[in-house]
């Protein structure tokens, strides 16, 4: 009797842990907090969060020429609980991709594990490199013998997964406008920094599977802004090549030279060497760090020299203090704040008009000029003209430069004399470029521009040019206009191009140092533009410490004449003559 109630008391307390066993695992399964935390256990060891990135928007030249975009490359992977031959798969990934064959070795023959089952052994692999392995892997699969002694004898457990990289399909070509996006997922200089909010889209957070078996398609996430510049390829393209042979020829250090439409703003070339490859920026580490301007164009400030010069007289002729009729005796040298300023040849070259300053040059005619302006007048002109301040072009990277003011605690009276002639300021060679586009657009500064086109989301928006500042009247700007085509025509410049009437001025700029400046190591500049009765271009040559010479005249000119010779044709500019007389009624 005893026995008997023993037993129904252990078969009763069985059946009651039962009950209580199958009511908490209704729990669970139903609405318990048990179930949430163990499925929330489970989520990591299955998968994972991850963000989509949508892919980058394309940037194109003004006419639709592909700059940059986009192409497919692989990530190889593998699952190890495959993986059959180890020393295989390190000989075939290690001979066709150039991958370290110990390094991949190492992680094909780990023990799978729920920590690591899918490691990565390498990325950004092109299409071509994939197929070769996948061919070999269904070849090596399809053979019924194999030999003990072949070095691969199977590629079981390769994984490809393809995904977008950056491409710049023309190389180098205007990589200092374009920057570069790097594989770390964000845009540096140029465009890509400037407009890389608009390029990289909305991202989304998506939950992707560990067993790359189990990964279904990731959602269609809209892509990036595109992008049009006002960048013109086949001027970039020529631009380039005239620069680079010209470092060469002249055994320059660095050079830029920009092609701008002065009655928009618009940048139809910002040509610089030396430039990169975007495909491989990590090749450039100079560039990248820092140590050299990656784009010097906006971002490298130097002291302009004599081109310079053309921003004095425009503002002397605005104000009045001197006209086209001032006379002024030269004596080879002007006091000034305690300085003597001399001209470049140490000359004196007696009775000049205003023509005859320009022509020839002459600090001391400048110099004075700058006193009869007087510093506050002086400066507030060349304030007006966009030094001392950045353009605000749309590009990563601009500086100001430096334009020393009265009351700056370096600034001396002195500074008033040389800064007349492109000494003690700095510029950079886009607010050079862009003064002086002021001259070729009758007095007017249109916003310096990068960006023609926004494209997202099916809409199209067009900004339309702006005008930023007015320094000086129409009227004078015609006049400098013509003064400078007459200097060039008068002293017979290698700047000039058969069949269309130029203006324009060399710039030789002493290099600064602690010590001093040096005279025979300097910085050679051209700016001009044209045609003089409608300029529709202008061209800013800058050579950097070239060794054929050390005048802007020999050096700088010529290949401003070179850059002018074929714009016309690219620019569909015909000579003076036949535009004219097409005009004439």
């Amino acid at each position: 009797m005893i026995q008997h109630w023993r037993l129904s008391t252990i078969a009763l307390s069985f059946t009651v842990a039962g009950l209580m066993i199958l009511v908490k695992l209704a729990e669970i399964q139903v609405a318990g907090p048990d179930r949430d935390y163990l499925l929330r256990q489970s989520d990591l060891y299955s998968g994972t969060w991850i963000t989509v990135y949508p892919s980058r928007g394309h940037i194109y030249d003004r006419w639709g020429n592909l700059l940059a975009g986009n192409v497919a490359v692989y990530q190889i992977g593998l699952d190890l609980q495959a993986v059959t031959d180890p020393a295989g798969i390190a000989y075939a990934v290690s001979l066709i991709t150039g991958d370290e064959y110990d390094r991949v070795y190492r992680i094909a023959s780990q023990d799978p594990s729920p920590e690591v089952r899918f490691p990565i052994v390498t990325d950004y692999v092109p299409y071509d490199q994939v197929q070769q392995l996948d061919n070999l892997r269904r070849t090596l699969a399809s053979l019924e013998n194999r030999s003990e002694k072949q070095p691969i004898k199977s590629l079981h457990g390769l994984i490809f997964t393809p995904h977008l990289t950056r491409s710049y399909p023309e190389g180098d070509l205007g990589s200092n406008v374009l920057g570069f996006f790097s594989r770390n997922g964000q845009g540096y200089f140029g465009v890509e920094e400037q407009y890389d909010e608009l390029l990289s889209g909305k991202p989304t957070r998506v939950w992707v599977p560990e067993d790359p078996y189990l990964v279904e398609d990731l959602p269609d996430i809209p892509p990036g802004a595109d992008i049009v510049l006002t960048i013109d390829r086949e001027i970039q393209e020529m631009v380039e090549d005239i620069l680079d042979n010209a470092v060469t020829r002249n055994g320059a250090e660095a050079g830029t030279i920009i092609v701008l439409d002065p009655r928009t703003g618009e940048i139809l070339s910002m040509a610089t060497f030396p430039r990169i490859d975007p495909n491989e920026y990590w090749e450039s580490g100079e560039m990248i760090s820092g140590t050299t301007p990656f784009n010097p164009a906006v971002s490298n400030a130097y002291e302009p020299g004599s081109v310079y010069k053309i921003l004095t007289m425009a503002a002397a002729l605005d104000d009045g203090a001197v006209d086209l009729d001032t006379i002024f005796r030269d004596e080879g040298r002007i006091e000034v704040g305690g300085a003597v300023i001399r001209n470049w040849n140490l000359g004196a070259w007696g009775e000049q008009d205003m023509l005859g300053c320009l022509q020839h040059s002459l600090n001391v005619c400048l110099a004075w000029i700058a006193t009869r302006l007087g510093p506050g007048t002086f400066y507030d002109y060349m304030s007006d003209f966009g030094l001392g301040h950045a353009t605000g072009v749309d590009l990563a990277g601009e500086v100001p430069g430096r334009l020393k003011l009265p009351g700056d605690w370096d600034w001396y009276p002195a500074d008033l004399a040389t800064n007349s002639f492109g000494q003690g300021v700095s510029v950079t060679p886009l607010q050079m470029a862009i003064a002086a586009a002021a001259l070729a657009n009758d007095g007017e500064i249109m916003a310096p521009r990068i960006l023609r086109s926004l494209v997202n989301n099916g809409h199209q928006y067009n900004p339309p040019p702006q005008l930023i500042a007015t320094p000086i009247e129409a009227e004078t700007a015609r006049t400098i206009t013509m003064l400078l085509a007459a200097s060039l025509e008068n002293e017979a410049s290698t700047a000039l191009v058969p069949g269309y009437r130029l203006a324009g001025k060399t710039g030789t700029a002493e290099i600064p140092t602690p010590f001093g400046y040096t005279s025979n190591v300097t910085n050679v500049s051209f700016v001009g533009w044209g045609p003089v009765d409608d300029p529709q271009f202008v061209v800013y040559v800058w050579l950097e410490k070239p060794t054929s010479s050390i005048w802007g005249s020999i050096v700088a000119a010529p290949i401003f004449s070179a850059v002018v010779e074929r714009l016309v044709l690219l620019m569909n500019i015909p000579p003076d003559d036949i535009r004219l007389g097409a005009a004439a009624p």
